[in-house]
């Protein structure tokens, strides 16, 4: 397994470089060839590339992705290195060593019949291309396990997630020259502060929303704030970027309207609102059963008790508890430090999660599609 995650991990695939990302695939496919003894379908959309394999009729997916956030020579700068029982390199943890653990508990069962694979290669950047393609993949399957690291460094699964939306709102004023005739302009920058407060007032107003979910209140955030062309001109056009976290999908809903209702404060501005809902959110009761079964087949193998935790990040396991499959997050290398400098995996954990992995495709494989 140590091999097979060195390979991965020296095989850069930054999200930006659909080259790259071809390339990691050809990897990914031939590790997965071997294991399976089964190629899989490339899939290339808008010139991402992703892997599927099925046996037989799906009854459980496993997902997970070959993209990471690290530019392209980050190997470089962060070597591939195993020593005191940690691993470190680009994308160790998020998520070269799911897709080992990935496949070499379906390498262990007796045969892969009843599972759909699918490695997306655009996770990172929100999987625009391949969103269909998971929420086809879940549809008529009764278990999706999604291979992202565990929730933190003491191996928890992620049992919900928030949802996400991102919009831009953008402030359309009008140039005149700042120091000769500014009362001609429409102040794109001044208009742009009033739309900060009341964006961040729609936070504080959702805060409530959410209170009694394990997930938390949802939350809306104004973050990337630019406006303007010139020191000497009253600006014409102001952007403001909004970050938006949501524990159900009703309080997507909420937001969205309350976005796309607010009207500008100064005389002669207009307001465009871009953007929208990206990721549903991934509520507690699509994983309820399965972590249940989970922490029983972790007693069985004597392993420590297993943990749940929600987190406000979201992956692809919204996508497909969206489609009505239950799913179970975090299934994949424990450690910490994704996305950071520090990023590692106990080398230890490996084997004990894709024995768990293993156990859960065997027990859910066989169950009845859940209903859409």
């Amino acid at each position: 397994m140590l091999a097979d995650l060195e390979e991965l991990v020296r095989c850069e695939s930054f999200s930006a470089d659909h080259a790259a990302v071809a390339r990691s695939a050809e990897v990914v496919g031939a590790l997965g060839t071997r294991l399976l003894g089964a190629e899989p379908e490339t899939l290339v959309i808008d010139g991402v590339t992703h892997l599927r394999w099925k046996f037989g009729t799906p009854r459980v997916l496993l997902v997970g992705h070959h993209d990471t956030v690290w530019p392209m020579g980050s190997i470089e700068s962060r070597p591939w290195s195993v020593a005191d029982g940690i691993a470190r390199g680009p994308g160790v943890l998020d998520m070269k060593a799911g897709l080992v653990q990935m496949f070499h508990a379906l390498a262990s069962l007796p045969s892969p019949d009843g599972v759909c694979v699918l490695v997306n290669g655009d996770e990172e950047v929100g999987s625009a291309t391949s969103r269909q393609l998971i929420e086809e993949s879940a549809r008529g399957c009764a278990a999706a396990f999604v291979l992202e690291a565990s929730a933190d460094d003491g191996g928890a699964l992620k049992i919900a997630r928030k949802g996400t939306a991102r919009y831009e709102v953008v402030v359309h004023g009008r140039a005149a020259h700042a120091g000769q005739e500014p009362h001609k302009g429409v102040n794109a920058a001044v208009e742009a502060a009033h739309q900060v407060l009341s964006i961040a007032g729609l936070g504080a107003a959702m805060g409530a929303v959410g209170t009694d979910s394990v997930l938390g209140p949802a939350t809306v955030t104004p973050t990337l704030l630019s406006a303007g062309s010139a020191r000497n001109t009253v600006p014409a056009l102001a952007r403001v970027s909004v970050d938006v976290r949501v524990p159900t999908s009703a309080a997507q809903d909420r937001i969205d309207t309350l976005l796309r209702g607010l009207t500008p404060w100064t005389p002669g501005a207009r307001l465009e609102v871009l953007g929208g809902g990206r990721r549903p959110p991934m509520e507690p009761e699509s994983s309820a059963e399965l972590f249940a079964l989970a922490s029983r087949l972790t007693a069985e193998l004597g392993e420590e008790r297993l943990r749940g935790i929600a987190v406000g990040g979201a992956s692809d396991g919204n996508y497909t508890a969206a489609a009505g499959c239950p799913t179970l997050d975090g299934l994949g290398g424990v450690g910490a430090g994704a996305h950071a400098d520090t990023e590692y995996v106990e080398v230890g954990r490996m084997v004990p999660r894709t024995r768990l992995l293993a156990q859960l495709v065997l027990r859910t494989r066989h169950r009845p599609p859940a209903k859409p």
